[in-house]
């Protein structure tokens, strides 16, 4: 992961970060709340080595001595044989390991002076202890440790330089610490959750993430808007808009992939799963496809849950499943639309055997008298994972196009999707990338002035509007312009 995809986590993933960095704080404001006021009372010894004689030689080699000495003695003072006499004296309802838990000692490098510590709630008491150690500790290590074997005085001698005194102002809590390590705390814990919930987040967001799975060609984004979920066909309704141009550029793209290659006039818009924006997406690129002069057939072969009919605003009651039983001919069932360029070919009634009846002889037929009728033809087909109808027309026809919601499908599905029509040996003619949040588009986009709804099949479907160019495999920018 670069610094790029770890900020753009981050920056997704902000609301983790922030819980944490809150959760950071309150513990180390209850930790600071919670814990006892202190004050440290410190007592530094002086401690040095003598010689017999006094030369300079021994004064440097007892200076040496000393120094040694003085970082083990730093353990000697925290010690019971030290500690213990400091309890019976002043009374202190504690054992020596918890008083030695109070007591830091120290020695600054390159000395012969050792620091001693204590904090206390009580700060007179703290000094008292702090000066009974330093008297305790000079008692046990001249008249004991280092008395000599032969008998004789201690060579080791220790005198008190710094004695200890009341303290004023509390050593802690450390409220400004405890923050600091709180914040960074949770600073660290929220990056951690956000990179460990992107980890395990299996949604597409981006194209770039639809890029990573795929080297189909990415058509086109479209971007995420609430606005006008009841003005589906924008191509018609607004065909100067923003979004209007958008969809030109989508048909453009698709109109140069492959342009050499003859695999026929038809091509099928499905998606792994339902709500993912096929049937807006195939009804305005009809449109735009349309308003060159071109004749196209709009077909709903969502035996299932058709919504043609509904978006293009006709009668729906007699369509494609009439004509596949031979209970109504094809000029009995296509609509004109809008100037004649357009047909649209409604669902029909909803048969027992879409499956079987999309896969037949009379499909085949179906499909090769619209394509000697007009110059595309468009057929808006179930999703391929819960049932198997676009993967059988994908065999009949010159390829399929997948529409893929952001923030809604997930990588598992599309996969699985693409490689139900790659095992098919199905051609994808590319995927196009809906309900894409505005701050994931790309930066190549047209605008986010307008909007349409996208759906499948339900009231409550998510409305999004075309917001960039379309990109080309494996997230390039496809070779061609998009129209103006």
């Amino acid at each position: 992961m670069d610094l790029q995809e770890f900020l753009r986590v981050v920056r997704t993933r902000w609301l983790s970060v922030a819980v944490m960095l809150i959760a950071g704080a309150a513990v180390a404001i209850a930790v600071t709340l919670l814990s006892p006021v202190t004050y440290t009372a410190r007592t530094t010894l002086y401690i040095s080595v003598q010689g017999a004689t006094g030369s300079a030689s021994e004064v440097g080699q007892g200076n040496n001595a000393a120094q040694q000495k003085t970082r083990s003695y730093a353990n000697v003072v925290k010690s019971a044989r030290v500690l213990d006499p400091v309890i019976e004296e002043l009374d202190l309802d504690m054992t020596p390991a918890s008083l030695g838990s109070r007591i830091e000692a120290t020695s600054p490098p390159n000395t012969v002076l050792l620091s001693v510590a204590i904090a206390h709630t009580d700060p007179v008491l703290a000094a008292r202890i702090a000066n009974a150690i330093g008297t305790s500790f000079t008692e046990v290590v001249s008249g004991s440790l280092e008395q000599p074997v032969g008998g004789g005085a201690s060579l080791v001698r220790i005198e008190t330089t710094d004695p200890a005194t009341v303290p004023t102002m509390p050593s802690g809590p450390r409220k400004t610490v405890n923050l600091a390590m709180g914040l960074a705390g949770g600073a660290i814990g929220g990056i951690a959750l956000a990179l460990l919930r992107n980890g395990i987040d299996t949604r597409l967001r981006r194209t770039a993430d639809v890029a990573a799975i795929t080297d189909a060609p990415i058509l086109g984004e479209i971007a995420f808007d609430t606005k006008a979920q009841a003005q589906p066909l924008v191509v018609h309704a607004d065909p100067r808009s923003t979004l209007s141009e958008a969809f030109r550029g989508l048909r453009t793209n698709l109109l140069f992939v492959d342009p050499d290659a003859d695999h026929g006039k038809t091509l099928v818009v499905t998606s792994a799963m339902q709500s993912e924006g096929k049937t807006t997406t195939v009804a305005n690129l009809a449109l735009t496809l349309a308003e060159n002069g071109a004749r196209v057939a709009l077909v709903d072969a969502d035996l299932r849950r058709p919504r043609v009919a509904e978006v293009m605003g006709i009668e729906g009651a007699v369509g494609l499943s009439d004509l596949l039983i031979a209970r109504a001919e094809l000029d009995d069932v296509v609509q004109p639309w809008g100037d004649g360029a357009l047909s649209v070919i409604p669902a029909g009634a909803t048969p027992p055997n879409p499956a079987e009846l999309l896969g037949s002889q009379a499909m085949r037929a179906f499909i090769e008298e619209l394509e000697s009728r007009f110059d595309h033809v468009l057929i808006d087909s179930p999703p391929l994972l819960p049932v198997t109808d676009a993967a059988i027309l994908s065999k009949l026809t010159a390829g399929a196009i997948v529409a893929t919601a952001a923030g809604r499908s997930r990588r598992p599905q599309l996969r699985r999707a693409l490689e139900v029509l790659s095992g098919l040996d199905a051609r994808v003619l590319g995927v196009v990338v809906t309900m894409v949040q505005r701050k994931n588009v790309g930066s190549y986009g047209y605008g986010y002035g307008y909007g349409y709804g996208y759906g499948y099949g339900n009231a409550d479907t998510s409305a999004a509007d075309t917001a960039s160019a379309p990109l080309g495999n494996s997230g390039r920018r496809a070779k061609s312009a998009l129209t103006r």
